[in-house]
């Protein structure tokens, strides 16, 4: 049986330009992932989970995430719940660069429960970081988002992102769970599983075999 975590939750670039701004997210929806979010930040602090919350910023003049311009600014929803601590980053990971390792081992923090945005930058980038930094990692899939792709290499879907990046994390860097069932665990101590790459190809291999 797995020892009760010790939590934290990271609140990832929740701000104005997610939300009709240059990066609107598409999936989940924010009228979805936004209120879960919340939901997630209002239950750590009734259960006493730590709550850090991220805001990125870029160079000055970028089209998105401008320091001091209105879609840099924490949603109002975020900005206005109580934070345990506050981080400001420049690159993806919420560790590079920052105090946050320092900041979680000062606290005996042994599992990272991440939400925010986008699945598959700044989300992948700190999923993968704490993993391979010794963290248990949690990610909340209908509290987090993305949008759309197309470049040199291809195109691709906001839902076809989250998808992807949604079962690479539960294949070996972090349990990929619900809100509602995330709640339920700080209630009762309980803790989610990982699974293995060779597990997970192993069902998919059996499902094509018997297609």
């Amino acid at each position: 049986m797995q020892p009760t975590p010790k939590r934290a939750l990271v609140v990832i670039d929740v701000q104005n330009d997610y939300f009709g701004g240059g990066l609107p997210i598409e999936y989940p929806p924010p009228s979805r992932s936004l209120p879960n979010i919340a939901r997630s930040m209002d239950a750590a602090r009734a259960a006493g989970v730590p709550v850090v919350v991220v805001q990125n910023t870029a160079r000055s003049g970028a089209p998105v995430f401008d320091k001091g311009q209105p879609g840099w600014e924490l949603h109002d929803s975020i900005a206005a719940r109580p934070r345990d601590h506050y981080i400001e980053k420049q690159l993806p990971s919420v560790f590079a660069g920052t105090d946050f390792d320092a900041w979680l081992r000062e606290r005996g923090i042994d599992t990272v429960s991440v939400t925010g945005y986008m699945t598959h930058n700044c989300d992948a980038s700190t999923v993968f970081e704490a993993a391979h930094r010794g963290y248990r990692v949690e990610f909340l899939h209908d509290a987090s988002g993305t949008l759309a792709y197309e470049n040199s290499a291809g195109a691709v879907s906001a839902e076809e992102i989250h998808r992807v990046f949604s079962v690479v994390f539960q294949s070996r860097f972090a349990a990929v769970v619900s809100t509602e069932a995330w709640i339920a665990a700080l209630d009762n101590g309980g803790a989610f599983d990982i699974d293995t790459p060779y597990a997970s190809n192993q069902r998919a291999r059996a499902k094509a075999e018997a297609a």
